[in-house]
């Protein structure tokens, strides 16, 4: 059986630790845009292909 302390329960720690990586996560990823390394995100050009292809059938089956 499993026994912990009720203070481990808390997830105050573990939040901290949490929020520590999400921050260190952003900052590191702010600092590669500034240096150039800025990559568009995989779903925005799904979308935008999307979004074309969708364009071309539409004016292709209305003005045919």
């Amino acid at each position: 059986m499993n026994t912990s302390d009720p203070s481990d329960r808390d997830g105050g720690a573990e939040k901290l630790n949490w929020m520590d990586r999400r921050r260190a996560k952003i900052r590191a990823e702010v600092e590669r845009n500034r240096r150039g390394e800025y990559t568009v995100p995989t779903w925005v050009l799904a979308v935008a292909l999307a979004v074309i292809v969708g364009a071309w059938l539409a004016l292709i089956i209305f003005a045919g």
